[in-house]
């Protein structure tokens, strides 16, 4: 059978097929969401409102984490961090190059120098081996190794109990770049606990987002929490007219926590259902390409579902077929960060990345989100199964 005729048989679903559907999630909890901007609209307190203080109040409960303080978005928190802990000019900072650029870009901010580590193919996640040749690099180029920030892609946790464990031999902070795992565990930890300080970004695409640009930042160090709470708002002191140290603008709008309380209220479910999702992926399409894994006693938040497709994929050309059959797919990443312009004159360890390359090859995430039907998602697979089989 054609794969025209097998999508004419099958019939592709009566609505869009979202890549992440925000419009069902809104629909569900739109009468609430509109309350909530009106009561904004109504005090009239735009920058940090009561309901900035209820949200980070309500993260504290969801994750465990001592001090939960909101911000501008997932970049700004990194920032926050970097400067709690007092990144400068010749420190060396570890960080996986199968990633989004933020990560790195936050270091060269303050001077300091980015290390590339490769990541493990299960996983997508840092791989502590390539971690330990950074940082003897980082020693031969005579600079201070500072800190690691692993990024847990896609939604799953970076391997932490090794990670930690060589950042302590080292002496080496770690901050946990949870832009895409907030809500995700670590062998009974929860993501906001993991690491020194733990940041997170509630862009609209992330599992727990916004009508807008947010984050926040997670600490369990009383010294840390007062930096960055200082940082926020301009370094500022005993008020904001006290500047103690050079600092930022760096607060949440209060509109978009009032939007974050009830999506925060519903996301316990939605993890449930993306979880769902993930697993009927799994049993559908793990005998013709790689699937991603879970390692044991990690949870993940699916951020995205993203398959290894075999050598002989033209990944270009499915995708063209996967958009005539109306399926939208996208690649994270199609090139690691060592190799963009602004970032190939950093160093990486052995002067290149394997895992990380052949990754950015081979990758490709399919539509996820906690509202794909069953219906849709066998759409989905089927017609993916037909395309990579006859390939």
């Amino acid at each position: 059978m054609s794969h025209n005729a097998l999508i004419s048989k099958i019939g592709a679903p009566s609505s869009q097929i979202h890549f992440i559907d925000l419009e069902a999630q809104q629909a569900k909890i739109r009468p609430k969401v509109d309350k909530a901007i009106q009561q904004v609209l109504d005090h009239g307190i735009y920058i940090m409102g009561p309901e900035v203080a209820e949200f980070e109040k309500n993260l504290g409960a969801f994750c465990s984490a001592k001090h939960n303080l909101s911000c501008s978005n997932g970049t700004d928190a990194l920032a926050f961090g970097l400067m709690a802990f007092g990144v400068e000019p010749g420190d060396a900072i570890f960080v996986p190059s199968f990633t989004f650029a933020a990560t790195a870009e936050v270091v060269t901010w303050f001077g300091a120098t980015p290390i590339f580590i490769d990541v493990l193919e299960d996983t997508f996640n840092m791989d502590p081996h390539s971690l330990e040749k950074g940082i003897a690099l980082a020693k031969k180029l005579s600079l201070n190794p500072k800190g690691i920030i692993p990024v847990d892609l896609f939604g799953l946790p970076a391997d932490y109990d090794a990670i930690e464990a060589i950042a302590k031999d080292h002496s080496l902070w770690v901050m946990a770049d949870a832009a895409q795992s907030f809500g995700a565990s670590y062998k009974g930890r929860q993501v906001g606990t993991l690491g020194e300080i733990t940041t997170t970004s509630f862009f609209p695409a992330k599992p727990l987002g916004c009508y807008g640009d947010g984050g926040a930042v997670f600490t369990n160090n009383d010294e840390y929490a007062a930096i960055m709470r200082s940082i926020r708002v301009h370094g500022q002191g005993s008020d904001k007219y006290d500047n103690v140290r050079v600092g930022m603008n760096g607060r949440l709008d209060t509109i978009q926590a009032a939007i974050l309380l009830h999506k925060l209220a519903i996301f316990p479910e939605e993890i449930k259902a993306r979880n769902l999702v993930a697993q009927r992926y799994h049993k559908g399409l793990q005998d013709i390409v790689k699937t991603p894994s879970v390692p044991e006693g990690l949870t993940s938040v699916w951020a995205q579902y993203t398959v290894q497709l075999p050598e002989n994929i033209d990944r270009k050309e499915l995708m063209s077929k996967l958009q005539e059959a109306k399926i939208p797919s996208v690649v994270y990443y199609v090139k690691p960060l060592h190799l963009q312009t602004a970032y190939k004159h950093y160093p990486c360890v052995d002067g290149h990345l394997p895992v990380a390359e052949k990754l950015a090859q081979c990758v490709l995430s399919l539509p996820m989100h906690p509202y794909l039907e069953e219906s849709t998602q066998d759409y989905i697979m089927d017609i993916f199964r037909d395309l990579v089989s006859k390939a």
